[in-house]
């Protein structure tokens, strides 16, 4: 038993060895997969939503009274939503190792250790707001609410990979604080278009389900309410585009022209449903594409704040001019 236990021993400090202790390529690593998974997890979603397949598993936590798995007999849709909740067990996966991967860095880069937990906490957090939509009937309302958290938590997860590349935030501004504004205002145009886009989405025909309810709004007059914020977003992304240049900001100049071509993407996208009947594939990518377009307007936002380290750099000192005998 002894000879047992200093097995484990040694075996947990030859892992607790292994553990990063800076930031390195599996930091990197796992900070990309916790968006991609978060971004992921939404198509999944999507997938489950368009293919009527929300209630495949009919109750929660397990897919059917009797059993956790889905059964031949549930056919297709039993296995699309179970599928889509097993990615989950991928995303806990993910968290563990995110967090194992930063823990030795708690005192050196503490914002790294409490990104890992808040978004480990978002996955236990999203499988009950999923139960609840099932138990639900799938309330359009918390479906929403659903999608939201998930924006949520890749935003987080966008956090997460640019302060694992360019290290943790200062409190000094990179830019003006009329340009911050502009930033705030952009990021809150996107939000609002994501939130008006949730509500469109519930009132219409994709509802997860054929005996699922809709929120009784007009779908149509929507649609072009939906449409107002997208267009205001994209013109404030053009004018913080002219004033990153006008000032000479190219890493916010880098970040706010990936934004527009999302953004373009994203009404293209938006348009062509619209016209077209609103087909699974074109909502499928439009979902998806919202999770990009707040990956993206986060990475503005943080562009604006210097890191600690740009912050505590020595100021370049004009060189002395140099006096030429004639």
């Amino acid at each position: 038993m002894n000879r047992l236990w200093q097995q484990l021993v040694g075996s947990a400090r030859a892992v607790w060895a292994w553990l990063p202790t800076t930031v390195d390529r599996r930091v990197r690593f796992i900070a990309w997969a916790s968006l991609v998974s978060q971004t992921l997890i939404v198509g999944t979603g999507g997938a489950v939503r368009l293919t009527g397949s929300g209630l495949g598993c009919p109750t929660w936590p397990r897919c059917t009274e009797d059993s956790f798995v889905a059964t031949p007999e549930m056919g297709i849709h039993g296995i699309v939503e179970f599928g889509n909740r097993l990615l989950t067990f991928v995303l806990v996966i993910i968290a563990i190792a995110a967090f194992a991967f930063v823990v030795r860095m708690r005192r050196e880069r503490p914002e790294l250790l409490r990104l890992s937990i808040a978004l480990g906490l978002g996955i236990p957090a999203q499988a009950i707001i999923g139960g609840i939509t099932v138990l639900t009937n799938l309330n359009p309302w918390i479906v929403g609410f659903h999608f939201v958290v998930s924006t949520a938590l890749v935003a987080l997860a966008t956090v997460l990979v640019y302060r694992v590349y360019r290290g943790p935030a200062s409190r000094s501004l990179a830019v003006p604080s009329p340009v911050r504004m502009l930033g705030l205002a952009t990021a809150v145009g996107a939000w609002i278009t994501v939130l008006v886009g949730i509500v469109v989405t519930g009132s219409g025909p994709h509802a997860g389900d054929g005996g699922a309810a809709r929120n009784g709004l007009d779908s149509e007059l929507l649609q072009h309410v939906h449409s107002w914020p997208a267009y205001a977003t994209a013109a404030l992304s053009v004018a913080l585009l002219v004033v990153a240049v006008r000032l000479g900001m190219p890493r916010l100049q880098r970040a706010v022209v990936a934004l527009l071509v999302v953004e373009a993407v994203q009404i293209v996208v938006g348009v062509a449903q619209a016209r077209l009947g609103l087909p699974e594939i074109l909502v499928g990518v439009h979902m998806v594409l919202a999770c990009v377009l707040i990956a993206a307007v986060t990475r503005v936002l943080l562009e604006m704040r210097l890191s600690r380290a740009e912050q505590q750099a020595p100021a370049v000192e004009p060189a002395e001019p140099v006096l030429v005998a004639r």
